[in-house]
């Protein structure tokens, strides 16, 4: 059975929040802006411009009134056709008509979901200059997009706009909060939202102690991270799916499968039903590991259970097995998903085959991206992401420009993940300066960088040979607020010592010159 060592009486969750004043917002000027023009923007009247005797009426000849266009629009929006209902709102609007406050909220969320968020600031300012008031759903959903894309300085105006307006926070908003500065490596920024959540009666929840749980766990804390899983048992608190896995992803980051799958075991008896987020967990740990086995035996398990396989688990699997030349259980992996009906999976899964295996079958992203439309797959920005990732594994940079430019078309605006990507993929070819060029541009648009922005620029430094430049990197991130991982720390350490290294020959040379 899991046992979890007791390292210290006092409760470390508690003792960790006491360490934290409270959270100071370095706000920005007012989130509302000048009056904003309807039809929202310029790319938006281009992709979905028409005339009132193209939308007057409906299919069978019926004059559309407003009700039913807010209707649609929500009803587009709920089924993840976001341009459908894009297209619906240029229409009414051409006709008079206006949104209703539930339905602009639904449209800003479809859109930040999707990663449109320029599209969903420009309709919450048209939203505010119509006359409605947002309410605090709305300015969640605002938020949430803005972190979702790295946008904390807009995130801060969203803030400040709720602070001036007298809304108050709730646990969504402090949740999105911690979710994003968790994602971001920003640990002091956790626990100083965690205090505040404290003080304002939000005690925390599985949410909470999952993404501390996660924060410890990407640091390299295993300990504090177990430590704070004892409280946890220690107060009542009944292990949910969050917290369950926090605790496999803890134990398969460090190593522990054995521990990871006797949690997944415990899991089950306790009649919580693995996620996706579980199986992609354990999949991905085992791949790491080089137990390529065992890995596709839980791939196997998790589509007999019923789940949708994810797209980015294939990444790892077709990876590991490229590297040992295993094409022909790539292969029957492909087939088995076809049997079971997974054929958007499977469509996906080919597209990433053939990148890793280089076989030529599509000639560039835009054949990819053209071949998963043809199987009925709406371009998504996590869709964009899987195919970045696969491209920029094997340093092919342009390649992976490419997609980010198809994304772009697509009007998806390029989050943090995909520059990271950009980043990554520039490092493994050996192209250092591309890479810091992404790293400015990312500061330039506003979004700020997290731990992997660090760290992957750290990264192609190393392997450029430029060991200067990573302490100045490093000094960055700490200076950014986003704590070290792992990782980070060992890279410095290299940097430091090659530099040392370097110093010391440089000095015997003069003496010897002398």
């Amino acid at each position: 059975m899991l046992s979890i060592k007791c390292c210290q009486s006092v409760s470390l969750f508690h003792q960790q929040l006491g360490q934290y004043k409270p959270m100071k917002m370095h706000f920005m000027v007012s989130l509302m802006g000048p009056p904003f023009p309807t039809l929202i923007n310029t790319h938006m009247k281009n992709k979905h411009q028409i005339s009132v005797e193209e939308v007057s009426t409906s299919e069978n000849g019926e004059e559309l009134s407003g009700v039913v266009y807010n209707a649609r629009i929500r009803e587009s929006c709920r089924v993840g056709d976001v341009d459908k209902a894009m297209k619906l709102l240029a229409q009414m609007e051409a006709l008079g008509f206006s949104l209703r406050l539930g339905s602009y909220t639904t449209v800003i969320e479809a859109l930040g979901s999707v990663g449109r968020t320029l599209e969903a600031e420009a309709i919450f300012r048209e939203m505010v200059h119509l006359g409605l008031k947002p309410d605090l759903r709305v300015y969640n959903v605002m938020l949430r997009s803005c972190l979702r894309k790295g946008l904390l300085e807009l995130a801060d105006k969203v803030l400040a706009e709720m602070d001036a307006l007298g809304i108050g926070r709730n646990r969504a908003t402090y949740e999105a909060l911690v979710d994003y500065y968790g994602r971001a490596g920003r640990l002091n920024d956790v626990w100083a939202v965690i205090g505040e959540m404290s003080r304002e009666g939000f005690g925390p929840d599985s949410f909470v102690y999952s993404k501390v749980i996660g924060v410890y766990r990407d640091n390299g804390m295993w300990k504090k991270a177990m430590e704070i899983v004892r409280e946890i048992r220690e107060m009542g608190v009944s292990l949910d799916k969050r917290i369950y896995n926090s605790i496999i992803d803890t134990f398969g980051k460090c190593g522990e499968l054995n521990e990871a799958l006797e949690v997944f075991e415990k899991m089950r008896e306790e009649a919580v039903k693995p996620d996706i987020m579980t199986w992609n967990s354990l999949i991905q740990w085992h791949c790491k590991a080089g137990d390529v086995g065992k890995a596709l035996e839980l791939f196997s398990e998790m589509q007999e259970e019923g789940l949708y396989p994810d797209p980015k688990i294939f990444i790892t699997i077709i990876s590991r097995l490229g590297e040992q030349g295993k094409w022909d259980v790539i292969k029957r992996n492909f087939e088995n998903m076809k049997c079971r009906g997974h054929q958007r999976s499977g469509a996906i899964y080919a597209v990433l085959v053939d990148i890793y295996g280089q076989y030529g079958r599509f000639q560039g992203p835009e054949e990819c991206i053209s071949a998963l439309k043809s199987e009925g797959i709406q371009p998504s920005a996590s869709m964009f992401c899987v195919l970045a990732n696969a491209y920029a594994q094997q340093g092919l940079c342009e390649q992976t420009v490419k997609v980010l430019q198809l994304m772009e078309a697509e009007g998806i605006e390029p989050n943090l993940i995909m520059l990271n990507m950009l980043i990554n993929a520039f490092s493994i070819a050996g192209r250092h300066l591309e890479a810091l060029s992404v790293y400015h541009h990312i500061k330039d648009t506003g979004i700020s960088p997290d731990v992997v922005t660090y760290s992957t620029l750290m990264k192609a430094c190393i392997r450029a040979r430029k060991f200067d430049k990573v302490p100045e990197i490093y000094e960055e991130m700490e200076s950014a607020g986003c704590t070290p991982d792992r990782k980070a720390r060992e890279m410095l350490q290299t940097a430091l010592l090659v530099l040392q290294q370097r110093h010391c020959k440089y000095y015997l040379r003069c003496i010897s010159m002398v």
